[in-house]
């Protein structure tokens, strides 16, 4: 894309990211990793996606340092995709009681019905199983976190790969509502009828 003098704009970074990330390779690493720097250098700000892929490539690629460092860099890290991936950093790096409070605070928050609840890959999650399986003390409170997750629902079924590739919807603009106009601002009438008034 550089070749062809292609302006890189949000949507080009997600997906040169992506592309990245499907490739899986360390080469593909190193040019997502020289495309985010070349970014960050010119002051551009990477959108949450694109960085996302970026976690997720470094983590497959056992790249944890920098996987940890991108993550950080994450502006609102409060998304299920964001969720699954710090969970993924953790277990990489060998973090298993941060790994455990993480997954207790998920269950134990003392937010309200209306207020969404962190969600997790039940393919992450079984990583994170294999991950304590060797610790009994670590196992037992994992079965007991997961069980209240299950509970609450909030264990999904997409894969970490599903939650990556996902397409966000069409965000309708507020034009289109405000080309549709039938009542008048000013008099609350049909827009017909305050025209013949006027």
């Amino acid at each position: 894309m550089k070749n062809q003098d292609v302006k890189f704009n949000k949507d080009t970074y997600v997906l040169a990211f992506a592309i990245c990330y499907k490739l899986n390779s360390p080469e593909s690493l190193k040019i997502c990793t020289t495309l985010r720097e070349e970014a960050l250098i010119k002051g551009e700000v990477l959108s949450r996606r694109a960085s996302c892929f970026a976690v997720a490539l470094a983590l497959n690629q056992n790249q944890v340092a920098k996987a940890t460092s991108i993550f950080s860099q994450i502006m609102k890290p409060e998304s299920v995709l964001c969720a699954n991936l710090k969970i993924l950093i953790h277990i990489k790096a060998n973090m298993l009681k941060a790994l455990i409070q993480i997954l207790k605070d998920a269950t134990e928050g003392n937010l309200s019905k209306f207020v969404k609840r962190p969600e997790f890959s039940e393919e992450v999650l079984a990583k994170a199983r294999e991950k304590v399986k060797d610790v009994p003390a670590l196992l037992a409170r994992f079965d007991e976190i997961y069980e209240k997750l299950q509970i609450s629902g909030q264990i999904t079924t997409y894969t970490l790969d599903t939650l990556l590739c996902h397409t966000p919807g069409d965000r309708k603009s507020h034009m289109i509502l405000l080309n549709k106009r039938t009542v008048s601002h000013r008099t609350c009438q049909p827009l017909n009828q305050s025209l013949w008034a006027e």
